[in-house]
């Protein structure tokens, strides 16, 4: 039978089981063998990891051609103009010359329920912050990094909340469920 975990990842983790120096690992969260990451995520990132043991299902959630939209909570330094957003909604030129897709950007409260980071967000007196909720089609390397960047407002915190249907609403950080796959 198809299984697929979701795991919320904590910063500073890195999505893969073998151990880098100075980074956690998978296999310190999920004591399962088989399972394998379906797609990437950061190590500064947090958020939505899948994995599963069906090699089927990892490539239909991490190909770009099923264009399974991903959902992202971004915590950006300054207060995004409605210029800047426009320019995300519309696509964003990031490094190698490379436009982003049409993004959906809306700006929202911070999401309720948040984990505290550990390290913690620097703060910096004088600078607001503004969180974003932002869906893409696409998973280019450091993509909302880099999107945010590009615009003038450096992303802070970022974590991947959805792929697809599938979300971390009440996973801890750190924590994870496994679904059975029909």
């Amino acid at each position: 039978m198809s299984q697929l975990i979701l795991f919320n990842k904590p910063y500073g983790v890195i999505c893969q089981f073998t151990p880098l120096s100075g980074h956690a690992s998978l296999k310190q969260y999920i004591p399962l063998s088989g399972f394998y990451p379906a797609g990437r995520l950061d190590t500064d990132s947090e958020g939505l990891v899948l994995l599963t043991n069906d090699g089927h299902l990892q490539h239909r959630i991490s190909d770009p051609k099923f264009k399974l939209p991903k959902l992202y909570w971004v915590q950006v330094e300054g207060i995004p103009t409605p210029d800047a957003l426009q320019q995300l909604r519309a696509g964003v030129l990031i490094r190698n010359h490379q436009t982003t897709q049409p993004a959906s950007v809306t700006v929202i409260e911070q999401p309720e329920n948040l984990w505290p980071r550990m390290p913690p967000v620097r703060v910096r007196k004088y600078i607001p912050t503004t969180w974003l909720e932002l869906i893409l089609k696409e998973g280019k390397n450091r993509q909302v990094r880099r999107m945010t960047a590009a615009v003038g407002y450096p992303t802070l915190r970022l974590i991947r909340f959805a792929v697809g249907h599938y979300t971390i609403k009440n996973l801890a950080s750190g924590d994870w469920r496994i679904l059975d796959i029909l």
